[in-house]
């Protein structure tokens, strides 16, 4: 029988990436500091395949698992799973021993019964909330659990918000959430599906649909592109629930230790108020910035920054931390290793160093499957035009290609010419058109969506946040300018500028940092 692995303050054992996914052995590093990490327990790797592929004793050993980490989630706590008075609703998230960002599924909110809410009302004073966290969990287990196509819910939430005529949903009062919630039911009720009243059959279902994401064709792409076929499966992490959806002094958010895109040592971080972390993630809200958490809970931002530095300093290396903030207290709920660019891996490799974080040799080591050839930046030659659209830039470099409106057109138009990807916002299930094209640009999103951690990671210079672009059936407007597919446009990761045409390029090469990079692997030979 398997042991259960559970998470929760400085007495939390130390976990491997290969039994549990690198998620959960991080949250464990991070609990073992004493950083401020929600309980949580692990359903391990070795559970996945064998869940997937239907075996009895593998759906009773989970079913044990659960009740056994329920059962400690409770009384760490002090809430019951569901309950209509003091009610625990949980997050159920995927985590492989190598980070896939974005590939594999989440569930949020889960246990958000009709009771669990009235509950939540009890708890917090705050009915706008607990319908909020309703709302939340049904569009996502209509997405993710059952797999229905989330196109017309997010069509019918644009319709309600130009009615309201809001911004986005946090804005909508308790009615209209309702409203919402009520749409997505009827879709599930449409598909001949059901959300199960009881809140242990919802986490069953939960997990199963997580373990199931593994073969996901997102998911079997992404690994096939990055060398990672010899991975088992995915992890399951379910922990309890801390809300950056809870009032104004509640946020959700994604942090680097320093910028993963120019390497420069600032910390980079965006979030979302009244939110939660897939608002971010997705790409399909514009993010603030560390500036604004300063402004309004600088308690919090000073508490994110030094565990930013802390992290850093322990693990060795960069980091890429996602956090939520409930009514003014921070929690962290994942750290791992950042993607970055060729120029940043340099740049960190060299300031790490120098801090005296590692040594020369691991920084060698860390470098070696870099080539000095992926170092050369390409910029755009001579005086810039006017741009198209104007965006941030999330991964850096430039790049010439004709527009493509989604994945397939990319795939298709980079037979035979280089391609930029155009879209209003970009789903993780978009990885082949990412592959096939050399720059993204999108309407929405900010720099620590899924969409630019792919891009960096593939070298594709990306801007996001063009909140001047328009999608009118096979064009895109902006700057009052009306593009087609096939037409030619010119990206600039680093200033976040798209501009029209074909510029020409000139290489520029860090020679000063190539230089200590080529003695170090002297000293290494």
């Amino acid at each position: 029988m398997r042991e259960l692995h559970f998470i929760d303050g400085p007495a939390t054992e130390a976990l491997s990436p290969d039994e549990v996914g690198g998620k959960a052995a991080n949250l464990a590093f991070m609990a073992r500091l004493g950083l401020p990490v929600p309980p949580a327990f692990v359903l391990p790797v070795e559970l996945c395949a064998a869940v997937n592929a239907g075996r009895r004793k593998a759906s009773e050993e989970l079913r044990r698992l659960i009740d056994l980490g329920i059962e400690r989630l409770e009384a760490a706590t002090g809430r019951r799973f569901g309950d209509r008075r003091r009610p625990l609703l949980v997050s159920v998230r995927s985590g492989a021993a190598r980070s896939m960002p974005g590939m594999l599924e989440t569930v949020l909110d889960v246990g958000a019964t009709e009771e669990a809410v009235a509950g939540l009302v009890r708890l917090s004073g705050n009915p706008r909330f607990a319908r909020d966290c309703r709302r939340r969990f049904l569009e996502g287990w209509a997405e993710t659990v059952l797999g229905l196509d989330p196109t017309p819910l997010h069509r019918h939430t644009a319709d309600l918000l130009a009615a309201e005529g809001v911004a986005s949903e946090r804005a909508l009062d308790v009615r209209a959430l309702d409203g919402l919630a009520g749409a997505a039911l009827r879709q599930i009720d449409g598909a001949g599906q059901m959300v199960p009243a009881d809140p242990r059959a919802q986490l069953d279902l939960a997990v199963r649909s997580v373990f199931a994401s593994w073969t996901a064709p997102k998911a079997v792409s992404y690994r096939r592109i990055n060398g990672l076929d010899d991975l088992e499966g995915t992890a399951v992490t379910v922990q309890a629930m801390v809300y950056g959806n809870a009032c104004s002094r509640s946020a959700a958010g994604v942090a680097f230790s320093r910028d993963p895109s120019s390497g420069a040592a600032a910390p980079v971080i965006e979030l979302l108020f009244e939110a939660q972390g897939e608002d971010v993630v997705s790409g399909r809200r514009v993010p603030v910035d560390g500036a604004a958490l300063a402004g309004r809970l600088p308690a919090v931002s000073a508490e994110l920054t030094a565990a930013l530095a802390r992290l850093e300093r322990a693990a060795g290396d960069v980091q890429d931390v996602e956090f939520t903030v409930e009514s003014g207290r921070l929690w962290l709920l994942q750290t791992r290793a950042a993607k970055r660019t060729p120029r940043a891996a340099l740049h960190f490799a060299i300031a790490l160093v120098a801090e005296g974080v590692i040594d020369e040799k691991e920084a060698a080591a860390r470098l070696q499957d870099l080539s000095e050839a992926a170092l050369d930046e390409t910029v755009f030659a001579g005086e810039a035009p006017t741009p198209w659209a104007v965006g941030l830039g999330a991964s850096p470099g430039v790049a010439v290609g004709r527009l493509a409106m989604s994945a397939a057109a990319a795939e298709r138009y980079a037979a035979s010419d280089p391609v930029v990807l155009v879209r209003p916002d970009t789903s993780t299930a978009d990885i082949d058109g990412f592959a096939a094209s050399c720059a993204i640009v999108t309407a929405s999103g900010g720099r620590t969506s899924h969409a630019a951690l792919v891009a960096r990671q593939m070298g594709r210079p990306c801007v996001v946040a063009c909140e001047g672009l328009r999608f009118v059936e096979d064009r895109v407007v902006a700057a009052e300018a009306t593009l087609a597919e096939g037409d030619w446009l010119s990206v600039d990761g680093d200033g976040g500028r798209v501009f029209v045409g074909r510029r020409e390029t000139t290489i520029r090469r860090p020679e000063a940092e190539i230089a200590v990079w080529r003695r170090w692997r002297k000293k290494a030979r």
